[in-house]
């Protein structure tokens, strides 16, 4: 084999690993702590620094990588997958692409608990019920993303528990308006989840996965997402101000799951076109909601 295409072969490897860790969604995971940390301390650091590295790559890549090793052969059967909704790993990479998330996230995790201290030893609990999730997601013997509910609950911690984390170690005030916010953030997350299974029915129930969506139906799931998403949007109403406006923010998600409210099992694959849909408003309600937290900072 030639230099060049040794090269082109580690390339090729390498961003078959990358692609593993789901960069579209870097971000959903990296900014909730990053805002959370800033807010409350109003300081740039090193911990700032450190801890949105940690959730922007290397967390991805154990949530993700983790998945779609364990997942390979319900994704074979999975046409959503081979691209940036997941990477259809080679079994090859299989150990590499977990070997790549400890070895990621072990040094930057061990410089977050050195910069974070003692002073809130809590927060150690946090990360540590954080990584449990990522894990307990996906590796046999735990399994949750096979346990109904359960799978949206955990689902929904990868995304909430990096914000809580951020609070705890700036020793932040749990205030019953911060907690309102929070379980608002929750809620969302277990409504996303549980909307992103339906389009996935067919290919989990002939894989023998179970699911929220494969236990209640596809119609009934997306109605318990809309159910979730209304909630943390009326959640936002007990929030400080201007927390308020923000609760309009999930029209968009209704908007966006309300056609599939009584789709079929065997037609859940169309909830694709939702979720497409729902990953876009992602990105806008995001900017919306930094804009609302500048204000906030700017009157508090």
């Amino acid at each position: 084999m030639s230099a060049a295409e040794t090269r082109g072969g580690l390339g090729h490897r390498a961003g078959q690993v990358l692609l593993s860790s789901r960069p579209i969604s870097w971000i959903n995971t990296a900014f909730p702590f990053a805002a959370a940390y800033v807010l409350t301390t109003g300081r740039v650091d090193a911990l700032l620094v450190v801890g949105t590295l940690f959730f922007l790559v290397p967390y991805n890549l154990l949530m993700y990588g983790v998945n779609d090793v364990f997942d390979y052969e319900s994704d074979l059967r999975n046409p959503r997958k081979g691209g940036a909704e997941g990477a259809l790993l080679d079994p090859s990479l299989h150990r590499t692409v977990v070997w790549a998330g400890i070895a990621t996230a072990a040094p930057l995790v061990a410089v977050m608990l050195w910069l974070g201290g003692t002073d809130e030893p809590w927060s150690w609990l946090v990360l540590a019920i954080s990584l449990f999730a990522v894990f307990a997601y996906s590796v046999p013997g735990l399994r949750f993303k096979e346990r109904p509910v359960l799978d949206s609950v955990t689902s929904s911690t990868h995304f909430a528990s990096p914000a809580v984390y951020g609070l705890a170690v700036a020793g932040a005030d749990f205030t019953w308006p911060l907690v309102a916010l929070l379980a608002a953030f929750f809620f969302w997350g277990m409504a996303s989840h549980a909307f992103g299974a339906v389009q996935d029915v067919v290919p989990d129930r002939e894989a023998g996965i179970a699911s929220i969506a494969t236990a209640f139906g596809a119609a009934a799931t997306v109605r318990i997402a809309l159910g979730l998403w209304a909630a943390a949007g009326l959640l936002m109403l007990a929030t400080e101000w201007p927390g308020p406006l923000a609760s309009v923010l999930v029209l968009p998600y209704l908007w966006a799951a309300w056609p599939y409210r009584s789709v079929t099992d065997a037609a859940s694959g169309a909830s694709n076109r939702g979720w497409r849909h729902f990953i876009l408003i992602n990105y806008v309600v995001g900017f919306l909601v930094t804009m609302l937290m500048i204000w906030w900072a700017l009157v508090r």
